[in-house]
C-alpha cells in the first residue's frame, strides 16, 4: 500500500501509458473498411410466392446481402449488396437457392 497524496510506483506509470497508447492505436486500427454498396435488379420470369418471400427474408443471414426490394408491378427484384464481400454471380447464386427464377439482369 502507498501513503495518500504519494506517487504511484514508476512502473504502474508507465503501464497506464503504455495501455492509453493502445486504446489508441487500436482505435484506429480496428475499423470496418468501407463497404462498397451495388444495387442489382432482376426481372422475374414470375410473381414471386410467399415461400419464396419467405426464403428472401433468410437472405438476413447472408454476409455481405443488405437489403432486397420487390417491385411487383414492374415484376423484379432488386439487392443492395457489398461488392467488397459479395460479387455478382453470389448473388445470383443465393437466388437460385431460393428457387426464384429470373428472365434477365436489368441493370
Amino acid at each position: 500500500m502507498r501513503a495518500e497524496g504519494s506517487q504511484p510506483p514508476r512502473h504502474a506509470s508507465l503501464a497506464l501509458r503504455g495501455l492509453n497508447l493502445f486504446r489508441q492505436s487500436s482505435s484506429r486500427l480496428c475499423y470496418n473498411p468501407p463497404m462498397t454498396l451495388l444495387e442489382i435488379t432482376y426481372e422475374l420470369q414470375s410473381p414471386l410466392s410467399l415461400e419464396q418471400l419467405r426464403r428472401l427474408g433468410e437472405f438476413a443471414n447472408t454476409y455481405g446481402l443488405r437489403r432486397f426490394h420487390v417491385d411487383e408491378q414492374h415484376n423484379q427484384l432488386t439487392f443492395e449488396y457489398d461488392a467488397s464481400r459479395l460479387r455478382e454471380t453470389q448473388v445470383a447464386h443465393v437466388l437460385g437457392q431460393a428457387g426464384i427464377a429470373v428472365t434477365r439482369k436489368v441493370n
